[in-house]
């Protein structure tokens, strides 16, 4: 298992129990060391299927098991009006119909190596409905907190996979502070934005996609809210050039509605742009983060691969979300801010050019 610390004081994950964050300093858990991959697991015959094929990538507990309900291997679809130049990577065709559960099925499993057997999360959505199938699963109970609007589909999803739902008013920043309260009276809060154990499964993306293609792609173009896959996909790229296996890293670009756009007001105008982010009403609730946990992480992976971020205004969502309908391509609308970014980018970066479709258009009423 590979190390993973404190950011700040550098104190090491404890063996027991499932904290979200360091008990020294309160500050992030993350991997300090690269991870690494072998070529040879491409080619070698294994028991599992899906992202698990990977599982030394994974650095999770010899001892924890399998949790999986079949996430993995989607589908990579090349419209042929652009003669393979643009490519969409079909998240939304996993288990739950969203990219979350590949994060997901890693976290569900360290939880059962260390024997919780209750657990609270936050979230817009998708995060929440993830967590619920994966746990009810693994017989551990999940009680989610969820913005007052998120969608109905979503919260009955929870509902259905038998999780606890928690409606709080106001921004999703209010679910988040609802749920440290719960935190406070000692529940273990499997937070898919603080804890660490969900990055390596989405680095599976960048494996699966050198797989689909039989090179690396040009450019990835990701929807970012705490910008987790984002930055997976970003080290499983980098695990793939350190075992010689690409030669370039692509050019990542992450969107974000305009409405709360911490990153890319950082990215544009420096640390004095967040002086102007709001948190504002969005119909891409997926990515309404005012405050990103890994934010410098993500701007760090940017900035080394000469990436960069898009804004997305309101009124082009649902435009997009119809583009991308057009194409056969049904998506919700976190996951059609990305068409918007394919139209300003087409022609003027690396291709080809893989959109990363996180989650599906049945999870929304939005017409």
């Amino acid at each position: 298992m590979n190390e993973i610390q404190c950011l700040n004081c550098h104190y090491p994950y404890p063996e027991n129990g499932l904290p979200f964050r360091c008990p020294r300093c309160g500050g992030i858990f993350d991997f300090v060391s690269p991870l690494s991959i072998d070529p040879h697991i491409f080619s070698q015959a294994n028991s599992f299927s899906g992202i698990w094929r990977f599982r030394d990538y994974f650095s999770l507990p010899e001892n924890a098991p399998v949790i999986t309900l079949g996430e993995g291997n989607t589908p990579l679809v090349m419209p042929n009006a652009y003669s393979g130049r643009l490519a969409f990577k079909l998240e939304f065709s996993n288990p739950t119909g969203s990219f979350k559960d590949r994060g997901t099925t890693l976290l569900v499993s360290m939880l059962k190596a260390r024997g919780i057997e209750s657990v609270v999360e936050d979230s817009s959505g998708n995060a929440g409905v993830s967590l619920a199938a994966y746990a009810v699963s693994a017989n551990i109970h999940t009680k989610i907190f969820i913005p007052e609007n998120t969608s109905v589909i979503k919260s009955s999803q929870m509902e259905v996979y038998n999780a606890e739902v928690v409606q709080v008013a106001g921004a999703r920043s209010k679910a988040s502070e609802a749920v440290m309260k719960a935190t406070d009276q000692g529940v273990v809060y499997a937070s898919h934005a603080y804890l660490p154990f969900g990055i390596p499964g989405f680095a599976t993306i960048a494996f699966e996609l050198l797989e689909q293609l039989g090179k690396e792609p040009g450019t990835i173009i990701v929807p970012v809210g705490q910008g987790s896959l984002l930055l997976g996909i970003g080290r499983g790229f980098k695990a793939l050039k350190r075992a010689g296996m690409i030669k370039h890293i692509p050019k990542l670009v992450g969107v974000q509605a305009r409405a709360c756009a911490p990153l890319w007001a950082v990215f544009r105008y420096g640390s004095q742009g967040l002086q102007w982010v709001t948190e504002g009403e969005t119909i891409a609730e997926g990515v309404r983060i005012k405050h990103p946990l890994r934010g410098d992480a993500i701007l760090r992976l940017i900035d080394e691969v000469n990436g960069l971020f898009i804004v997305v205004d309101e009124e082009e969502i649902i435009p997009g979300r119809d583009q991308l309908a057009h194409l056969g391509l049904y998506v919700e609308p976190t996951s059609a801010i990305v068409w918007t970014a394919i139209s300003k980018l087409l022609g003027n970066v690396p291709e080809p050019i893989i959109a990363i479709l996180t989650g599906s258009g049945l999870k929304t009423t939005i017409h």
